[in-house]
């Protein structure tokens, strides 16, 4: 049924389980995984005075680079075939759900899977939802793995 699997991961609880999730169908569907960390680089985030913008995106890369460390020893304990990716400039600027569906499509995924953070009320007004923008946006298959509501 699916043969490649893709996974946004962020470091959150909510994308561990979304891993973990992707390993058990994984294992099921003899799939291959894959993960990926797309790095923000929105105005929001970098259009702050006095934040020096190339050392908070070095940061945020080496964040990526451990959030993808740490999906590589969880599915190292698997057996399941993956890989990792981290995309250090999205399809355009802020833009991570439309890079997480041009990820899937250049890969070829059968299936996307991403974990949801549960944010309710002005907070999901406020930070948005790339799951949500990814559900909209792509014509494949979406499995959202929600964690408890965070604040």
């Amino acid at each position: 049924m699916y043969r490649r699997i893709l996974v946004a991961a962020d470091g959150s609880h909510a994308s561990r389980l979304a891993t973990l999730q992707a390993i058990e169908m994984a294992k099921a569907c003899d799939a291959e995984v894959k993960v990926i960390y797309v790095v923000d680089d929105s105005e929001a985030l970098l259009g702050v005075a006095f934040i020096d913008r190339e050392g908070l995106l070095r940061n945020i890369v080496a964040y990526g680079q451990e959030v993808l460390d740490g999906s590589s020893k969880l599915l190292d304990a698997t057996g399941v075939r993956y890989s990792v990716a981290l995309l250090d400039r999205p399809v355009s600027k802020g833009r991570i759900a439309e890079t997480i569906v041009a990820q899937a499509d250049q890969w070829d995924a059968d299936l996307i899977v991403l974990g949801t953070h549960g944010r309710r009320g002005y907070l999901r007004v406020i930070m948005g939802s790339v799951a949500q923008g990814v559900v909209h946006q792509s014509s494949r298959p979406v499995l959202l793995v929600r964690s408890p509501a965070e604040y």
